[in-house]
Order: structure tokens, then sequence, then C-alpha cells
């Protein structure tokens, strides 16, 4: 989608394990652009590409304020000049209420990990995440889908097709990996194994990462895995309530952050640097520090052979910072 030259905007980048986001909102908060690409192990390298699409799609674009989340939000907010540096939670959160102002739970799953967020009357009061185990992440997916020759968009309408599910064990990637190959030698229809593996995954994501957790609709699906159906079927038969996918499933932390950088500058002037760090060239390293018994590992990031920031220490020795996490 191409916006109308020197429109006013707000933006977010959400930089993951598996794909990195960015999200362009107007002043009011409508979503007019969004880009969802692979991080492939290289997220400066994503980043800015990622804004090079951005501003060729996007002629005459101006940045009002730009805010980061996801794992590699630091690395990002020091790239762009973030006005605003936070935690997945908040961000999905965020989006999730600006979607559905009545959301109570919001259910994410991204390529490496699983997250739940417990909302009353506007408020985060609960949240949990399972980063132990790859079981029901979008990279496993990817990785069974593969091994079944689907690909990752065949596998939910697969799941779909089902009417007699297997019952697959979901407790463990690796579990659930072999009885898979199990069920299929022991001759069980393609589209049932899979529908089983739906359906064990959303278990396990109740039984593990909801687990004591006041569960109540509705309840929203974000992240990339939200776009099998077969896992949506699969927790709105486990939850026993509609699940509800938003149009940006897959951008919400990137909206998120949108969105709480426009709320951050509140109409002041923006640290963005601008589309300028396209062409920059980032050096990161990281160090052990050894001034006390913590051996803290200090990151440290250089913008065209200059000093940009550092991060990770616990006592502030080394704390060089362009951007401050809130």
């Amino acid at each position: 989608m191409v916006l109308q030259q020197h429109l006013a905007c707000y933006m977010g980048i959400d930089v993951g394990s598996v794909s990195t986001n960015i999200a362009v909102l107007d002043t009011s908060g409508q979503v007019f652009d969004t880009l969802y690409v692979r991080t492939q192990g290289q997220p400066i390298a994503a980043i800015q590409q990622g804004l090079k699409t951005i501003k060729e799609r996007n002629p005459g674009l101006t940045v009002q304020a730009i805010g980061t989340t996801g794992s590699g939000r630091q690395l990002a907010g020091i790239m762009v000049g973030a006005d605003v540096v936070k935690n997945e939670i908040t961000a999905h959160a965020v989006a999730a209420m600006h979607v559905t102002p009545d959301v109570k739970t919001v259910v994410e799953i991204g390529g490496q990990d699983s997250k739940l967020i417990i909302i009353r009357n506007g408020i985060v009061i609960d949240f949990a995440m399972n980063t132990v185990c790859a079981a029901g992440t979008g990279s496993f997916l990817d990785q069974q889908a593969a091994r079944l020759n689907l690909s990752i968009e065949e596998f939910g309408g697969k799941a779909m097709a089902s009417t007699t599910p297997v019952r697959v064990a979901g407790r463990c990637a690796v579990f659930a990996e072999s009885d898979m190959i199990h069920k299929q030698q022991a001759g069980h229809q393609i589209c049932d194994i899979v529908n089983g593996l739906c359906q064990a995954l959303a278990r396990n994501y109740v039984n593990n990462v909801g687990k004591g957790k006041d569960i109540k609709g509705p309840v929203l699906f974000q992240g990339g895995v939200a776009a099998n159906q077969g896992m949506k079927r699969a927790f709105e038969e486990v939850l026993r309530c509609q699940v509800i996918i938003p149009p940006y499933y897959n951008v919400m932390g990137a909206i998120g952050a949108a969105l709480l950088a426009q709320e951050a500058t509140a109409g002041n002037s923006t640290a963005f640097r601008g589309f300028a760090v396209i062409d920059d060239i980032y050096l990161p390293r990281s160090f052990e520090c050894d001034g006390c018994p913590n051996m803290c590992e200090v990151v440290e990031i250089s913008r065209n052979d200059q000093l940009a920031a550092r991060w990770g220490d616990r006592c502030g020795k080394w704390g060089y910072k362009h951007c401050q996490e809130e």
C-alpha cells in the first residue's frame, strides 16, 4: 500500500528471531502500510532493507515518532533513533486494546516463543511466556510442514479438512515429532495427523503458558501462527470460546510500538535519525566485563566507525546508550 505524499505518520519496528516487522500508522492511529520480512539471523540488514522498502513504497513520508520492540529492540532503537523502546508484552497489549478495546486475553505465538497476556479494564494484570521448548511456535510448525512436504500455507487447510483427529503428544517438540511419525506409520491420514498436532499444541499452550491464568473472552490471537486456521479452531475448542484474529495479526507488536511512540512524543520532536540509516554501516561486538563477579556480557555497537551505544551491564559502568528502554 502506498501512502500519500508528505503524510505525517508514526512507525513501529518489531525485531524478532524469525521476522522483522514494520507498521506505519497515520496520526489517527489507522494502519496504512505494513511489512513482514524474515530476519534470517541478520537483524541489522533486515531493519535496513525494511526501511528501504517502506521509503520506496511511500515517497515523502514524514515520520513523527518511531518505537521499537521485540528481542532486538535495543539494537533497532539505537539504529533508528527510537523515541521509545518497549518489551513485547506491552507492545502487543497496547495493539490489542487499540483493535479491540474490551479485549481480556491475548494469545501471541511467534517464531520462537509463546506469550499470554491477561488484560482487565485496559490494564495488563498478568502475563506468561514459554521460551524453554519450541513446541507450538512458528519455527516448529514450519519444520513439521516441511517434513510432511507441505507449505506452511497448506498446513492450516489440511487441519481444517480433518474430521477425525488423532491424539498427538504435544508437551515436547521431540516427542510431538516422534508421535507424528508413529501415526504416519500406522496409516493415519495426513490431515488427521496435522489436526491432531494443532489440538495438541493448543492443549500444551493452555496447560503450560496458561496454567493458573484466568483466561476470558474476548480472546485475540496474534503472531505469525495466527495465520493457521487449524490452530485457531484448536484454541476455540480448548478454550470453549470464540478466538478473534485481528486484521494485522502478524505485525501487532510493531503497531503497538508505533502507538507507544505516538504517546511518548505527544507532539514533540522525534529522535528518529531519518531514512539515512539505510546506508549506515553498523558493527556489533560483545565482551565480558571482569570488573566484578557478575561477569556481565556487554554489547557494543558502532555506527560508521563511531561508538553508538553499549548495553548489558548491570552496574552502568559501560552504559553508553543512545536510547533508554522504559
